[in-house]
């Protein structure tokens, strides 16, 4: 069985990027001073050893294990309630036992054994969830296992002719193109979890990408799921698109394990693009980036980059200091110039007070890593561009999850997010986000920090991104977070705003889900949930 050794076990990513000493005095002094937060303590570091409790059960199959080190690293996700309480060393809701299958005809055996045992079964993924997709006590079961499926991470079958590929769940972001890379092709979705992530995890939670616009959620890149649920395999037909009845691969894109473990699917792919352009635009005032924003999206250039950063996200990320906010443009074609699409798309900055630097042009004369894996995460996954505003903000998407560790050791509050709600009722939404979370901060924690970035963009409305920073009190740090997730959760509902656009539902998200969609659907779901998982075992808790 494969170890988990080189990551770290309470917080994101690798353990040898565990926060230093100096890291968190550097930290600790830039909220203090930059954020005017009171004096922050240095929490000391986790013990190597956590605790957690006696395995309930004891799986009669050699790729299970109920060792504690496994069951402690896959206790949480990576949110916030899941980096406290695992750098408190509260492992509490530890799964009684991890099960890594090393083929995807183990897994049936073990749902089955499952379903007679009354033992709850929680996909893993590359457990990065953020909204308690990974956790579950479940207190009605016999015990619960953690289905970790990363041994299935090859590629199987690519088919040139249609540009497609047939991949197993449990491929990170890196295995999954380093494989492609060999064939001249690439899956161009890079989340920001996209190092630790999986496939399976990607096309469980919908996750979201880094285009900006058509392409922007894992569904895009879609063409047939291969779930094993409780009662059997439930495969869709490949496709390239069908008018036939509801979209069968809609009952899997999102289920979020709910209804069985994804175990692969095939994906559109492509070579690496040939063409790009990209310029950052400066904005004096944020509705002014807004507008341009918008009639960028619904001039239908399809930028691959159209990120808005308000001033205060421009200054968290080092990006300017000085109140103004940045659009981040990039624009990528296979098989022509993109000058021209960049250059209509500043031409409607420019109707609104935008102004910019030379933008950047590239094409195959200037062709640098031939692979393109996509280890940068964010903006098109290449190495060869890391210059200017863009390579800053591309370095600071990267490194944001591990400052998020630093923050939890010195007793910062960190959160984030997302949404997505039309044009026409962003503004109101946005006022009232800044007044109540801002408001429920103060509350909570006497202080607080809000900042706000488009992630995606469509014609008929953005996809806002919003961090929070607060003044945390050790040992109380979930007590205050609850009242401010709420908050903002609450304000979203208000305003008709979806309660997540790509982080998925989860636990935390998933009351104001329900309020999200009609009641005969959430009844459908929960039929569907009947049929395929009768004895109710895969990820109990989680969007139902």
């Amino acid at each position: 069985m494969s170890s988990d050794a080189g990551l770290s076990r309470w917080g994101w990513g690798h353990a040898d990027r565990e926060p230093t000493e100096s890291e968190r005095l550097d930290l600790k002094r830039q909220v203090e001073t930059r954020l005017g937060f009171p004096e922050r303590p240095l929490l000391s570091m986790p013990d190597d050893d956590p605790e957690v409790p006696e395995s309930r059960v004891d799986p009669p199959f050699h790729f299970c294990t109920t060792d504690p080190d496994a069951r402690a690293r896959h206790t949480y996700g990576k949110g916030y309630p899941d980096l406290v309480r695992g750098f408190h060393g509260e492992y509490g809701p530890a799964p009684d036992a991890v099960a890594r299958p090393e083929a995807a005809s183990e897994i049936p055996d073990l749902l089955l054994w499952a379903s007679e045992e009354q033992v709850a079964v929680v996909p893993f993924g590359g457990g990065t969830s953020v909204v308690g997709g990974v956790e579950c006590t479940a207190p009605r079961y016999a015990g619960v296992v953690s289905l970790d499926t990363r041994e299935l991470d090859a590629v199987l079958e690519i088919d040139h002719t249609s540009r497609a590929a047939r991949v197993q769940a449990g491929a990170t972001g890196p295995e999954l193109n380093a494989q492609l890379a060999e064939e001249g092709l690439q899956l161009r979705h890079y989340p920001q979890s996209y190092e630790f992530s999986t496939f399976g995890g990607w096309v469980a939670t919908r996750a979201g990408g880094h285009f900006a616009t058509r392409y922007t959620h894992i569904d895009d890149f879609v063409e047939s799921v291969r779930a094993e649920t409780p009662v059997g395999p439930l495969e869709t037909r490949r496709l390239p698109a069908s008018g036939a009845g509801p979209d069968p691969n809609r009952f899997l894109l999102g289920s979020e394990g709910a209804f069985g473990v994804i175990t692969e699917g095939w994906v559109r792919v492509q070579p690496r693009p040939r063409h790009r352009s990209r310029a950052t635009v400066r904005f004096d005032d944020f509705w002014d980036g807004v507008a341009a924003t918008r009639e960028v999206v619904q001039a239908r250039l399809s930028p691959a980059n159209c990120r808005l950063l308000d001033p205060s996200e421009a200054m968290l990320n080092e990006l300017a200091d000085d109140g103004s906010s940045l659009l981040l443009l990039g624009f990528e074609s296979l098989d022509g110039p993109t000058a021209g699409d960049l250059e209509r798309a500043l031409a409607s900055c420019a109707d609104h007070g935008g102004e910019w630097d030379d933008p950047i042009h590239r094409g195959p004369s200037h062709e640098g890593d031939a692979g393109g894996t996509g280890a940068t995460a964010d903006g098109d996954g290449d190495d060869d561009e890391r210059s200017g505003t863009e390579g800053e903000w591309r370095s600071s998407f990267v490194e944001a999850p591990y400052r998020f560790n630093t923050l939890v050791s010195i007793g910062v509050l960190v959160d984030t997010f997302e949404t997505a709600v039309t044009w026409d009722r962003f503004p109101d939404l946005h006022e009232a986000v800044r007044e109540n979370v801002g408001a429920a901060m103060r509350e909570q924690c006497g202080a607080g920090f809000l900042s706000c970035r488009f992630t995606h963009v469509y014609p008929d409305g953005p996809a806002p991104y919003y961090t929070l920073l607060a003044p945390a009190e050790p040992g109380t740090e979930l007590e205050q977070w609850r009242p401010i997730k709420q908050a903002a959760s609450d304000t979203l509902d208000a305003f008709g705003a979806t309660s997540t656009h790509h982080h998925a539902v989860g636990r935390v998200h998933r009351d104001h889900y329900h309020r999200e969609i009609p009641d005969s659907y959430l009844d459908a779901l929960r039929s569907m949930k009947r049929t395929l998982d009768p004895e109710g075992i895969m990820n109990p808790g989680a969007l139902l």
